[in-house]
């Protein structure tokens, strides 16, 4: 009989067959206009945009975050990637017995404060107790609930003056031949920070978390208009995101290796324990596809928000090519495969 891997959290091609292969046999059937079926950031059910998160960080303070902020961040990001404005979250706790109470305080401050930067309200929730050792901590649920932006339509109108966009939400389907790929920032920065807090693991040089929320910047990003679709690089990073538009899409990708934006002391980690910084999952960064008309426009409205102030373009989706393809440093190609699972385990 098969068991469960830590591969199946890892949100490469392991977790998406147990989740195409088992879950959607059962769940993903339901009328919705944009159902579980679709495997986007969250589900639109009479025009209400709902996803849920649960967060198993390890350890659960990191440089930059901790498993509080992570869980505010995270939510209210997938309910602003599909073109949702997010309005109001609920928060669930499972908790170890013999947990510092004072830590928890910690996280529940944390997660206050990061709502307050979202601006949305945690509304309701749930506590649970566990016997000890039966649990690493605390796990932290949050699920959210948007409205469609304001903004949405009058983004899409402008995209639609250059190219039939067929959603009317910011799916992974959306992605057509010509569209130029943004990243926001700089990739890797959270995996590798939340790897060098684990015990017995550091790294010379300074790791922070990219962990914020990042409905404001994307918002900024919706009034300049022209955006087909918009994905958080979390587990399997930016290479299993732009595997996945790709095969959602049907359209080929390629990305300018000097172009996309890792810090030196991420590649030297990551170089040093043979790790794609490709792979690592984030936690602020968003990838978007734009259409090429309306492209510089929107990087110079993200670089006008201190979340997207490091936003370059980085490649272009071709209809010409096959899967997604990585021009390198020295003008080879390579094939940017999509990851089995993301190489540092427990991340969120």
């Amino acid at each position: 009989m098969s068991k469960i891997t830590m591969a199946h959290g890892a949100g490469g091609s392991v977790m998406q067959r147990l989740i195409k292969e088992k879950m959607l046999k059962y769940f993903g059937n339901g009328e919705a206009e944009v159902s579980l079926a679709a495997l986007d950031d969250a589900a639109v059910v009479e025009g209400i945009v709902f996803t849920t998160d649960s967060h198993t960080v390890k350890p659960i303070f990191f440089p930059g975050g901790d498993i509080g902020r992570l869980s505010v961040a995270g939510t209210v990001n997938d309910l602003a990637c599909v073109g949702g404005r997010p309005l109001a979250l609920s928060a669930a706790f499972v908790i170890e017995e013999g947990f510092d109470e004072a830590k928890l305080e910690m996280i529940l401050q944390s997660m206050a404060s990061t709502a307050d930067e979202a601006g949305v309200r945690i509304v309701t929730g749930d506590t649970k107790v566990v016997e000890k050792g039966s649990l690493s901590e605390i796990v932290v649920n949050t699920s959210g609930i948007g409205r469609r932006h304001e903004l949405l339509d009058a983004n899409l109108e402008i995209a639609r003056r250059f190219r039939d966009v067929k959603k009317n939400w910011l799916l992974d389907s959306n992605v057509a031949d010509g569209d130029v790929i943004i990243v926001s920032g700089y990739v890797g920065d959270h995996g590798t920070a939340v790897l060098s807090a684990r015990e017995g693991i550091g790294f010379e040089g300074n790791f922070v978390s990219d962990v914020m929320p990042l409905n404001k910047m994307l918002e900024k990003a919706l009034g300049v208009g022209g955006i087909c679709a918009v994905k958080d690089a979390t587990r399997g990073g930016i290479a299993n995101l732009l595997n996945e538009w790709s095969e959602k899409s049907s359209v080929g990708i390629v990305v300018e290796e000097e172009k996309i934006p890792v810090r030196e002391e991420v590649r030297a980690a990551c170089s040093m324990l043979g790790i794609d910084p490709y792979e690592i999952g984030n936690e602020g960064r968003v990838v978007l596809a734009v259409v090429p008309e309306m492209a510089q426009q929107v990087v110079e409205a993200l670089h006008e928000t201190k979340e997207g102030k490091d936003a370059t373009i980085i490649g272009q989706a071709r209809k010409d090519i096959d899967g997604v393809v990585l021009r390198t440093k020295v003008g080879g190609l390579r094939v940017l495969q999509p990851p089995v699972g993301d190489p540092v385990p427990r991340i969120c």
